[in-house]
């Protein structure tokens, strides 16, 4: 018998018979995220789900993201410090899907997941900027497009555009764009979201701006 409190794996025949779509199991979700243990566990470790669906994956990275910042936060008793970390989580989880219920949903879990932490770590404190901030980078973040084609699904004219986020001591997130396109190639061994060291084509990025993602 079907347990009614787990996650549907599908959410209807035709979406099955048209795009393939099966959701990955919680159990099996993860299993297959403890083989790279200590990079979920890493707040600056970038993550990328090409088909990301309503975000099974990502979810948990973020819970186990936020978790080590709830960590840090309990051993420094800093709110501000456990905001950068629990903004550079975020930041650092990726998501492409060509369904655009799919790509909201992801962005809503995600953001409610922080939402929830945050507020009951700081009931009373809570700053309203910070959860601004979560919602921007998921908008930039978790993306309705096709990585097969490289190309956004609302606009099919546009290439699917990767923003890298990184954290300024001023409090600040410096943001570099990329097209997807260039980091997936073949030409592209060396990319965002791999840390094996090589000397390879790294791509340029064609916009590096500063973005008010959060700040003191």
């Amino acid at each position: 018998m079907a347990d009614e409190n787990q996650p549907k794996q599908v959410k209807s025949r035709e979406r099955v018979q048209k795009h393939g779509e099966v959701f990955t199991a919680p159990r099996e979700v993860n299993a297959m995220l403890d083989l790279v243990k200590n990079e979920t566990e890493r707040l600056d470790s970038r993550f990328l789900e090409p088909a990301c669906g309503d975000g099974n994956f990502l979810v948990e990275i973020l819970r186990r993201k936020l978790a080590v910042a709830s960590s840090n936060y309990q051993k420094h008793q800093s709110q501000l410090q456990y905001e950068k970390d629990a903004i550079l989580a975020i930041s650092s989880i990726y998501g492409i899907d060509i369904l655009p219920d799919n790509a909201q949903e992801c962005r809503v879990r995600l953001l409610e997941i922080f939402k929830e932490q945050y507020q009951s770590l700081f009931p009373k404190s809570c700053k309203p900027e910070c959860l601004t901030s979560a919602e921007f980078l998921l908008s930039k973040n978790i993306i309705l497009g096709d990585a097969l084609t490289y190309r956004r699904i609302d606009n099919p004219q546009e290439w699917i555009i990767i923003s890298e986020w990184s954290m300024l001591p001023s409090g600040m997130m410096n943001r570099r764009d990329y097209e997807f396109s260039y980091l997936v190639g073949d030409s592209s061994a060396d990319d965002l979201f791999s840390d094996l060291p090589c000397q390879t084509f790294a791509p340029q990025p064609f916009l590096n701006l500063n973005a008010q993602a959060y700040g003191e």
